[in-house]
């Protein structure tokens, strides 16, 4: 087992998933969003852990649709390799005919940090991953865009768009919003309002891996494999921008 093999594999999990909802989506249709909803979590849930189960057996897992008991196994946090993932990230999305702002993360936390992982966005046919890291675009000043929910944009980050001279651009799913930053369609995502550690991980360690930032609103190290998987807020970024939001963050908060 090398490093070079977990890369290929979270890149080979989220693809493959990305694939299989592709077809549930295809086969259920979209008559009944809540039924198509349910479908895909539950297919990509087992999909995953399935694989994860045979190919890396030694290894523990926290996914989103993991039982609350699963979640709470003691085991996970003396583990020395958790599997982080997220079977479908922005099921509203995917149950929406037409949108591609959806996707399958899978990430690798080894002793304190996130060593790999992959975001496979299937409607818009490619997959980020620290195998290959995209290569964020440049920042050469002027006005930027900062990717927020489309359906709670927190209202501090609407007041940080008008001060900073930005541009808010709705998107579906964390994944998407972040790897939106990655190529090029915004410059930044923020978000304070409750998330979980399954929808940054894979997202953040791809971001890591291209050079982005990435930590929380108050500049912290994001951290997974905790006991209480909740991370409720996130801000990432091209580096040029980092510490000029960090501060409008701050300023707004004091």
């Amino acid at each position: 087992m090398t490093i070079r093999d977990d890369h290929a594999l979270a890149a080979d999990l989220a693809a493959e998933a990305g694939e299989r909802l592709l077809r549930v989506r295809e086969r259920t249709g979209f008559a009944d969003p809540s039924a198509l909803r349910a479908e895909g979590d539950r297919s990509s849930h087992i999909f995953l852990m399935e694989s994860l189960a045979r190919l890396r057996p030694s290894d523990s897992v926290l996914s989103e649709e993991a039982t609350r008991e699963e979640r709470l196994d003691p085991r996970r946090l003396s583990a020395s390799r958790v599997w982080i993932v997220d079977p479908l990230d922005g099921t509203r999305e995917f149950s929406e005919e037409g949108r591609s702002d959806w996707a399958v993360h899978v990430a690798l936390w080894e002793a304190g940090r996130l060593t790999a992982g992959a975001v496979a966005l299937p409607a818009q046919g490619r997959t980020l991953s620290t195998a290959e890291p995209p290569k964020p675009p440049s920042y050469d000043g002027g006005r930027f865009r900062i990717a927020v929910s489309r359906t709670r944009p927190p209202e501090f980050v609407q007041r940080l768009a008008y001060l900073a001279g930005a541009d808010l651009v709705p998107i579906g799913s964390a994944g998407a919003k972040i790897s939106a930053v990655l190529t090029g369609e915004v410059e930044a995502y923020v978000h304070a309002g409750g998330q979980y550690e399954w929808d940054s991980a894979a997202p953040v360690a791809v971001a890591q891996a291209a050079g982005a930032h990435a930590s929380r609103i108050d500049g912290s190290e994001l951290t997974y494999n905790q006991a209480d998987p909740s991370l409720p807020d996130i801000l990432v970024s091209l580096p040029e921008l980092a510490t000029s939001l960090l501060a409008g963050i701050r300023d707004l908060h004091r």
